[in-house]
């Protein structure tokens, strides 16, 4: 009886362990995120390259947080809520890592548009990140708390972000129109836009595991996700 329960605390404590390692990926991802759209309004290339480097760091955590679901899969054979947490955060470490390149991909065009000169004030993008930002927080903190009404509205604010995505590529549009010698740096501007709006989307498939992890319920592939469950 003692050795039960000495391995069902043992089995709680990596559940608790696996939850701390996958929010501290997010936060990671989190910062890597801010940084690099801060390298790109200060044009600072030596920041970009060194936000690049950091990028092993949140592969090396994608490897060992895999490692530990599979370990806990192969060895608990987890049923139930347990095995949807354990499937959840495997996905969301996915969700993660792709995060993170987008930042590394932010810095590469930032490393570029640093070149030439400035084409316009940066006034959408920095709302833009700020946006994104607050969805990937929102989504780690329903996945902590398993508070599916916060997973929800990180989904509906993807619309806005979508908005805000449309409103940039038009501006763009205008300028590589009214002046061809422009078309370079509102490409690279607008991929960046891309990139966020992909932070956005990773943020909103981390949310709807949220909702199976807690529900046992997908609302994946759903043309509006629901209001409330």
């Amino acid at each position: 009886m003692q050795a039960k329960r000495h391995i069902d605390s043992r089995y709680a404590d990596e559940l608790s362990d696996l939850r701390r390692r996958v929010l501290e990926m997010g936060g990671l991802v989190e910062k890597q995120i801010d940084d690099a759209v801060r390298v790109l309004i200060e044009r600072d290339v030596r920041g970009a390259e060194k936000i690049i480097a950091r990028d092993h760091v949140v592969n090396r955590m994608d490897v060992e947080i895999d490692e530990v679901c599979l370990r806990l899969l192969a060895l608990h054979q987890p049923t139930a809520r347990d095995l949807r947490f354990i499937t959840t955060a495997m996905k969301i470490n996915a969700d993660l890592e792709r995060a993170g390149d987008m930042a590394e991909n932010i810095c590469e065009r930032a490393m570029e548009l640093s070149l030439e000169p400035q084409l316009k004030p940066y006034v959408d993008l920095p709302r833009m990140a700020r946006m994104t930002q607050e969805m990937l927080q929102d989504c780690l903190n329903a996945f902590v708390r398993e508070d599916v009404d916060l997973a929800l509205r990180v989904c509906h604010a993807d619309a806005a972000v979508d908005g805000l995505m449309e409103q940039i590529f038009r501006e763009l549009f205008s300028y590589m129109v009214e002046d061809p010698a422009t078309i370079s740096r509102a490409m690279r501007i607008i991929f960046v836009a891309k990139y966020l709006e992909r932070v956005a989307d990773h943020a909103t498939n981390i949310s709807e595991m949220v909702v199976f992890m807690v529900k046992g319920k997908s609302i994946r592939h759903l043309e509006e996700p629901p209001t409330e469950l």
